[in-house]
């Protein structure tokens, strides 16, 4: 540095004499700028400021002023800025200005170039400058502060994070003492820098923009800019951070509240309470902050609601984010922005993103916390009316939840009525759609609790559609979990008890398309449902589910539908009493069961479908016989209008129908005992005897069963003698079979005999001991003549 009087040599004659006057006020001066202590500093730069208040008075020479000025105390003031006490560093500032000023495009010219400087440290010491610059001219800077704004939004994405701290921290103070429409210009850099990886360069953003927003000169006209930047923090992941955006909005808005006390004056002196329902999680924000955001909602809103559907899903996610925010503070001014809320919505709870739809599902709740459901009933309704969708079922879900349990009373029944409707609960078999239709259900009954009940019945036909639609099983469960619950809520014992409250309407509403139905109609899928979720309640209804069942079953409807339904009715006979005969009511129906169902699918018709559905109608038959809901007399109407049509079926190519039909066919004979006629009698066992020839021998087994049987009933007959040609057919068919590869048929076929043997116990004898050398094993011969001689001696 030039000593003092090399500067006051360096003028002219009459310049020189002041430069060394001033120069030796410098010169005393200046070492206390240096001083250990704060208060010697501050002495110091108090008297500079006198002494260069009188250097550079009226008639002052400029060069005999910046002198000793460039040379001497720039250097020193310039390191005053970073002085650790803030009133020399405010005199710092005041005193540097004047001296830089001149010189100001020269250093904002060289500035520009080392902000782009390929070297980090370069451009952090860049920033540094440029910051202090902006501090050390604010009278000057303004007019030059747009030029560096450029250059920091080009380093502003630099790799290094200590630079894009240093960038945005400098374009903080640069616009702070400079141009404020500069803000236009770093709003999207500054927002891109919220999705930064690194805490610290995310915690610059909200600093700054919290500064902004506090001290900005003319920050009045960026509000609705820079209140969305530093809410977004908000939501970050990073506790700090989430932290100081909530300290500096507090401090925000309570400036504000007290730079507008008159016109807050009302709302000051009588404030109204949180809204009832106020989210418990939830803080109220100040009354500042509150009426910062309500006034800048319509500017900030539609912006928001952009982009939440941006391609990009980073800014998605942000703006779904933000959204609840401004809702929470908004709170019942909501209303005035309804449409285009729920709108966007709509179109984000469509999102792939888990993060924006459990977002935009926070904001419908607050939309249902804050907006009359006179309101918002009415556009929700209005588009789910319009397009049913699974996002447009998730808002109404999510508003439903956050509404108070009082202001949504009155209005159950309509929504319930509108869930029933059928371009609403039958919109689609969708998954999601019917999931989020549940939630719908769900919400209602969780909010309104006992209010639900006057709403049941359109609640249980949502419900019953939704189990009988959902491909996923999972579905079904919540269903009727959700359905245990209703029943909770309305005080029966359980969802069964609910069924018989509504099943006559359900059935009448139901049941008047039957003609109609078809496998997928969704009539038939709740039709089915209810037959097998209702229990007791079945038989208090068979007016309605027997003729519909007759209707359904006819050859002449969809096969299909015959298949799923004659299994439906194979479940519910199994359990009579639980279901079909709950009420003992069932023998009433009997003949249309057997006559008008049964017996037409049991006729034999070409093709795999037509055999399939013999296959269930016999399933059926034997559900019939086999439960106990026939008396001994309706066992017999029953044998009489089916016993021909089951032993067609034993030529069925199922192996499951022709074991069966054994089943059956045994069980008949063994109810009917002797009462059987002769004739119909002697159609049977012919039947039963090429059974024993099956490829299976679970079929030859039962067949083998049933002939046993049969005999037995043979041997009651006060006609005996009518059958002895045929029983002697028997006997000799039933001798081949007793030299069965199998031993179990062989087993089976000895105890036939044996049961046979009573009947003409010579015949037999003679029939025996005229193959028994044709055997491979000569055993079960000698047995079977064994039993009838001891037979005949205990007879004896």
């Amino acid at each position: 540095m030039a000593a003092p009087t090399e500067v006051a040599m360096a003028a002219g004659p009459a310049e020189a004499t002041e430069a060394a006057e001033l120069s030796r006020a410098l010169g005393r001066l200046l070492p206390g700028l240096e001083a250990d202590s704060k208060l010697g500093r501050r002495r110091a730069l108090e008297a500079l400021e006198r002494a260069l208040d009188t250097a550079a008075g009226p008639g002052s020479d400029p060069v005999t002023f910046q002198g000793p000025w460039a040379g001497l105390l720039l250097p020193r003031l310039l390191r005053l800025l970073a002085d650790p006490a803030e009133g020399c560093r405010a005199l710092a500032v005041h005193l540097g200005g004047a001296a830089l000023a001149p010189h100001l495009d020269d250093a904002v010219r060289a500035l520009r170039s080392t902000l782009l400087d390929p070297f980090a440290a370069v451009r952090r010491e860049s920033c540094e400058c440029a910051a202090a610059l902006a501090r050390a001219t604010p009278d000057h800077f303004h007019m030059q502060s747009e030029s560096l704004i450029g250059p920091l939004m080009q380093t502003i994405s630099h790799q290094h994070w200590k630079v894009r701290v240093a960038v945005i921290e400098a374009t903080g103070t640069v616009i702070q003492f400079g141009n404020g429409k500069s803000v236009d210009d770093i709003l999207s850099h500054f927002a891109q820098r919220l999705f930064d990886d690194v805490t610290q360069v995310r915690q610059a953003v909200t600093s700054v923009v919290g500064g902004w927003l506090l001290s900005l000169r003319d920050r009045y006209s960026f509000f609705h800019k820079l209140i969305p930047l530093l809410l977004s923090s908000f939501s970050d992941e990073m506790p700090e951070v989430r932290q100081s955006a909530a300290t500096l909005w507090e401090k925000v808005g309570l400036q504000w509240q007290k730079e507008n006390e008159e016109d807050l004056k009302d709302k000051l002196d009588f404030a109204s309470p949180p809204p009832t329902h106020y989210p418990p999680q939830e803080s109220r924000p100040g009354l500042g902050c509150r009426e910062l955001v309500f006034r800048n909602l319509s500017k900030v809103l539609p912006a928001i609601c952009h982009d939440i559907t941006d391609w990009v899903v980073g800014t998605r996610v942000k703006a779904a984010q933000l959204l609840p925010v401004l809702l929470l503070h908004a709170e019942d001014h909501i209303t005035q922005h309804l449409e285009i809320v729920l709108r966007t919505l709509q179109r984000a709870c469509a999102d792939e993103e888990k993060a924006v739809v459990s977002s935009c599902t926070r904001s419908a709740e607050l939309v249902g916390t804050f907006v009359s459901p006179e309101v918002f009933l009415k556009l929700i309704l209005a588009m789910l009316k319009k397009v049913p969708s699974p996002s447009g079922l998730l808002v109404l879900a999510s508003v439903i939840r956050g509404c108070p349990r009082d202001a949504l009373r009155p209005h159950v029944n309509i929504i319930a009525s509108e869930l029933a409707q059928a371009h609403i609960c039958q919109g689609s078999e969708n998954d999601l759609y019917l999931e989020n239709l549940l939630l719908c259900v769900q919400a209602l009954v969780s909010v309104c609790q006992e209010d639900c009940s006057a709403a049941s019945l359109q609640l249980l036909e949502v419900l019953v559609t939704i189990m009988a639609v959902s491909g996923a099983t999972g579905l079904g469960d919540k269903a009727q979990k959700t359905l245990d619950t209703l029943a909770v809520v309305e005080n029966v014992p359980s969802s069964q008890d609910l069924y018989r409250k509504h099943m006559g309407t359900l059935l009448e509403q139901l049941t008047a398309s039957q003609g109609n139905w078809t496998l997928h109609s969704i009539e038939l899928l709740q039709f089915i449902v209810i037959l097998t979720q209702s229990g007791p309640a079945i038989g208090e209804n068979l007016q309605h589910v027997i003729p519909t069942l007759r209707t359904c079953l006819q050859p002449t409807a969809d096969p299909h539908m015959r298949l799923k339904l004659f299994s439906v009715l194979s479940t519910v006979l199994l359990r009579p009493d639980d279901t079909i005969n709950s009420q003992g009511q069932f023998h009433g129906h009997l003949e249309t069961v057997l006559k008008d169902i049964l017996v037409p699918n049991l006729q034999w018709q070409a093709g795999r479908t037509a055999a399939a559905i013999r296959t269930a109608t016999v399933s059926c038959v034997w559900a019939l016989i086999s439960s106990s809901v026939l008396s001994a007399k309706q066992m017999q109407e029953a044998q009489e209008t089916l016993m021909a049509h089951v032993l067609g079926t034993l030529e069925e190519d199922s192996m499951m129908t022709r074991l069966t039909s054994c089943h059956i066919i045994n069980t008949f004979l063994k109810t009917s005992g002797d009462a059987m006629d002769p004739d119909k009698s002697l159609k049977v066992y012919p039947e039963l005897l090429k059974r024993l020839d099956d490829v299976s021998n679970d079929v030859r087994m039962a067949a083998a069963s049933a002939l046993l049987t049969w005999l037995k009933c043979v041997q009651s007959s006060e006609a005996k003698a009518y059958y002895q040609s045929n029983i002697q057919y028997l006997y000799r068919e039933l001798l081949v079979h007793l030299d069965d590869p199998e031993r179990v048929i062989q087993d089976a076929v000895l105890e036939v005999l044996k049961e046979g043997s009573v009947l003409f116990p010579e015949l037999l004898v003679r029939e025996t001991e005229a193959v028994i050398h044709k055997h491979r094993s000569a055993a079960y011969c000698e047995q079977l003549l064994q039993h009838v001689q001891a037979t005949a001696a205990v007879t004896l």
